[in-house]
């Protein structure tokens, strides 16, 4: 089973040198402006083994940031600063993508200098970290027509500067309590317009961010997380049978790279279903806890059906984090 998790597999247009896959995680060393540092540039170069490494969540506008010391991706600074990381990781022969991600309500104007702005005017019922320590969360300013498509338009330039800055891909981040989970769940949007309601109408802002996301850099470079009945971010989800056969369904349709399911229940029906649905890599990030990460991650690879190393789009891929540090592995 080790040779298996060492094996090479296709990802979109990459080919990975093994199925070990470094899990993205918020780690607070940008500086101020949301510029890579040159700790984060040793940070990563020290994990260019790794399959693939997927960097921790960057935003793509000003008011997406969380949390203080997070990188962003949406002026040249930023791209300078993460070129930087990839010219080490690449230095070291490695590979990256980027993950992209808009707080939503999880934010702070005293970390964005901005009022947070989410599907509607529905707080984090809890605390965010600032510079002047926990503060509480505040009321979210509902996201108009216009907010909409501009975040939609942002995602896709943030995905343009992530490759300039020599990312071979990017992961639109719709999982953990973010906003575009936010839009998923009913009791975080309570939209009345094309973007709330029914569950066909819940998904239309992820599908329209991956759309345009796609667009701008090519389906073969994006992924795209979920986390179906995750409560990270004091989410909540009361339709998920309805929600996310009718999100992959319609992500299929835009054909990327990879569609990463976090916190995945390999005995769960929805789970499943999902990977029954999806027609071309799977990530899957189970956790269990108890279970030793070498034999989740055997587990995984054994139970992964194989596909023919001819057709990329027809295969399997599992991610299983392996410490703490965010390293993982992978299954085609």
């Amino acid at each position: 089973m080790e040779t298996a998790l060492l094996e090479p597999a296709r990802l979109g247009g990459l080919v990975l040198p093994n199925r070990l896959v470094m899990a993205p995680m918020t780690r607070n060393r940008a500086d101020a402006s949301g510029v890579a540092t040159g700790l984060m540039a040793t940070y990563y170069a020290q994990r260019a083994t790794a399959g693939l490494i997927i960097a921790e969540a960057a935003t793509p506008n000003a008011v997406g940031q969380t949390y203080p010391n997070i990188p962003a991706i949406h002026a040249p600074a930023h791209v300078a600063g993460w070129r930087r990381v990839t010219g080490a990781v690449h230095d070291a022969g490695g590979r990256m993508f980027l993950q992209l991600q808009h707080g939503g309500r999880v934010g702070h104007p005293d970390n964005s200098g901005l009022h947070p702005v989410a599907p509607s005017p529905v707080p984090l019922p809890d605390t965010i970290h600032t510079p002047s320590g926990a503060r509480p969360a505040v009321v979210p300013r509902e996201m108009t027509a216009a907010d909409v498509r501009s975040t939609v338009a942002d995602f896709a330039s943030a995905a343009r500067n992530a490759v300039d800055a020599g990312f071979a891909g990017v992961e639109v981040h719709s999982a953990n309590g973010y906003l575009l989970h936010q839009f998923l769940s009913r009791a975080t949007n309570r939209r009345t317009d094309a973007y709330g309601g029914p569950a066909e109408a819940r998904i239309r802002f992820t599908v329209e961010v991956t759309r345009a996301v796609a667009d701008a850099v090519g389906p073969d470079r994006v992924g795209v997380r979920i986390s179906p009945g995750v409560t990270a971010n004091a989410m909540h989800e009361d339709d998920l049978d309805d929600v996310y056969p009718a999100l992959v369904r319609a992500l299929a349709e835009i054909s990327p790279a990879y569609l990463h399911v976090v916190y995945a229940d390999p005995d769960s029906a929805l789970f499943h279903t999902i990977r029954r649905m999806w027609p071309g890599t799977l990530i899957a990030n189970p956790v269990l806890p108890g279970v030793t990460t070498e034999h989740v991650a055997r587990e995984a690879a054994a139970s992964s059906p194989r596909a023919p190393t001819s057709s990329p789009s027809a295969a399997r891929s599992w991610r299983i984090p392996t410490s703490s540090s965010g390293s993982a592995s992978a299954r085609r």
